[in-house]
């Protein structure tokens, strides 16, 4: 007599179950990315310009920083994740860039330019 269902596993050699795939829902892509880049390097650089001293230039790229950096959370909350990515990678090069800029002339002079 031939069995027509496949028999039940004796349990004397364990199978694994196999394993879960996760997918990523909102995939990051390089399009958005680059958006996101050129879009935060843009917003950073023209609020940079405002300023008409390193001090001036400074609070003007914490203040866009901040702006940006909360733009990006909405975005990787609501939106896309590759553009909020994008922009947060520019906040932070641009602030990078604020601090050098701060510790050299620190450095330099031996008296703190923010103040």
């Amino acid at each position: 007599m031939a069995d027509h269902f496949p028999r039940t596993p004796s349990g004397l050699f364990p199978s694994r179950p196999p394993r879960p795939t996760y997918r990523e829902p909102h995939r990051v892509r390089g399009g958005a990315l680059s958006a996101g880049l050129g879009a935060g390097a843009a917003w950073m650089l023209f609020l940079g310009l405002l300023g008409s001293d390193l001090r001036s230039y400074v609070w003007w790229s914490v203040l866009a920083g901040a702006v940006a950096w909360s733009v990006a959370l909405i975005l990787s909350r609501q939106g896309d994740r590759g553009v909020a990515a994008g922009v947060a990678i520019s906040v932070g090069v641009a602030w990078s860039a604020a601090a050098i800029a701060v510790a050299v002339r620190w450095g330099m002079t031996g008296d703190w330019p923010l103040w």
